[in-house]
């Protein structure tokens, strides 16, 4: 199988649905075992990511804004995108860039290996 953009996309989509839904086994399909994230807070591994969930949903609602995919393989692609996203209900929403990495895993499940995200500055408004 050779990876294509919307199986990509499609993956990551799925992983914020499950953090929309609070969903710890789809998070838990999606990630592989030695997932590697890069956040503002520093490193986080797959159990750090499924600890977000725990208590049920991490987030409300999001919208990629801007999608980017790169071919690394037929087995392996990233993906980097913009995304606005609300934490929940009560706060307000961001935006972020997001790079990720999926693979080809065990059985030709497609696993994401590294993200990194970062909280994008807005330059000051001009007088």
């Amino acid at each position: 199988m050779t990876l294509t953009r919307a199986d990509v996309i499609t993956a990551e989509t799925a992983v914020w649905e499950a953090l929309r839904n609070g969903d710890r086994d789809a998070d838990r399909a999606l990630l592989a075992e030695d997932f590697v994230g890069v956040y503002p807070t520093g490193f986080v591994t797959r159990e750090d990511h499924l600890a977000e969930i725990a208590q049920g949903p991490s987030v409300y609602a999001y919208e990629f804004l801007e999608t980017k995919v790169l071919s690394i393989s037929p087995e392996a692609a990233l993906i980097a995108y913009r995304v606005w996203f609300q934490h929940t209900r009560s706060s307000q929403p961001v935006e972020w860039m997001v790079s990720s990495l999926w693979e080809l895993g065990p059985e030709g499940r497609l696993v994401n290996t590294f993200s990194q995200d970062t909280p994008m500055e807005r330059a000051p408004a001009s007088e």
